[in-house]
């Protein structure tokens, strides 16, 4: 009997260990920025039996980096398992705000999220070479960071999200080291106006983006979150916009990037 419940309980473990997401972190080469930038990359076990699977890029929030978004969701891997996903998580430089910076000439991250990035998961991770299978999000300045690169290159991403992102960047000149590569607001209106996700909006067209906007009602970035999804109702852009008790912390973003992660799955599935 005990021999028998042994070999049952190590044949159950071995079977868990045939299906098991890969957690690795990454070197990826920037041509434009002429650095290495790290990633860290989640890969369900499909993927890693040559099986080629949707990706969604998650972009970490001001003085975060690469592994933010496995400190905020730790299961991720399990997740990525369940649904066939994989997980890229690249380091924004802790402030860059995503932008190809027109005052620091070697900050594009920009071009690293939306086209060197892309290159190198494609390649590289087993994912499906198709705008179809791609979305992009992420939180606070990787929230703007997310919606800022997908609109500018719709061509690139099928869907994107932002939760408790910088979606206006104008009422907060001093804040997270914005002007260092944008120039001091008022002296550099234009820039700023050029930088901010709610005059990027005039881009979209209704079903040209799967949106996803989330923003808890005690955060300091309600307001302009608010204004993009009303923004968005007037030019009749198709979103789903989410607002729930909430600030602007781990215990929001964890509750609410599962809700984002379905809202893709739904879109990979569909598309």
């Amino acid at each position: 009997m005990k021999r028998t419940f042994s070999a049952v309980c190590i044949c159950l473990l071995a079977c868990l260990g045939l299906q098991a997401a890969q957690v690795d972190t990454l070197m990826v080469r920037s041509e434009s920025m002429n650095k290495d930038i790290k990633v860290v990359a989640v890969r369900p076990d499909k993927a890693l039996k040559s099986e080629k699977c949707p990706v969604i890029y998650l972009l970490h929030g001001y003085s975060g980096k690469a592994k933010t978004w496995l400190d905020v969701r730790p299961d991720l891997p399990e997740i990525a398992d369940r649904d066939g996903i994989i997980f890229v998580c690249p380091d924004g430089n802790h402030d860059s705000w995503y932008w190809d910076s027109p005052v620091v000439p070697e900050s594009r991250y920009e071009t690293f999220i939306s086209k060197e990035l892309i290159e190198y998961t494609d390649k590289n991770l087993n994912a499906i070479s198709d705008r179809s299978k791609r979305a992009i999000t992420g939180l606070s300045m990787g929230g703007h960071g997310a919606m800022w690169n997908a609109i500018r290159h719709q061509d690139v991403f099928g869907a994107v999200g932002t939760t408790s992102g910088g979606m206006d960047i104008r009422p907060f000149p001093n804040n997270w080291g914005m002007k260092k590569y944008l120039g001091e607001r008022d002296e550099n209106l234009e820039v700023w106006n050029n930088h901010t996700v709610i005059n990027q909006l005039d881009r979209l067209k209704d079903g040209a983006l799967a949106i996803i906007i989330d923003c808890g009602v005690d955060d300091f970035f309600f307001g302009v979150n608010k204004a993009v999804h009303e923004r968005l109702l007037q030019q009749k852009v198709g979103h789903d916009f989410i607002a729930r008790p909430g600030a602007h912390n781990s215990a929001y973003w964890n509750n609410s990037i599962g809700y984002q992660i379905k809202f893709f799955k739904k879109y990979f599935e569909k598309e």
